[in-house]
């Protein structure tokens, strides 16, 4: 069973950073290609960064710069530091497998708010 599970979300002020984690099990990690996305309240799933089974990464226009995605393949653990944070930012993140078969964690949330 596919298992994905996040942690490391909160409140933040604006300017500050947080590094969430999504933990995986289950699929052999490390050529698999994953991804964090966020939903805000009232909005659809928004990508933010990817990271593909070859290595090569891509990220969102809005985060790019900001957000750094990366993987530890023998602590089968998916990372996004995020820094330079923005109400904007607020939302749940979420992981998820994008290679097939796919699957997503229940999210973290996170808040940047004075």
């Amino acid at each position: 069973e596919i298992q994905l599970v996040e942690s490391g979300g909160g409140l933040v002020q604006p300017g500050g950073s947080l590094t969430l984690s999504c933990v995986a099990s289950g699929f052999i990690f490390s050529t698999s290609a994953m991804s964090w996305g966020r939903q805000a309240p009232g909005k659809g799933l928004e990508w933010v960064a990817h990271f593909y089974g070859d290595g090569s990464i891509l990220y969102a226009d809005s985060v790019q710069g900001r957000f750094t995605i990366s993987k530890d393949n023998a602590k089968n653990t998916l990372y996004l530091q995020m820094t330079n944070l923005k109400p904007e930012d607020t939302a749940e993140y979420v992981c998820t497998k994008i290679s097939t078969p796919m699957a997503r964690g229940k999210g973290t949330q996170v808040t940047v708010s004075t």
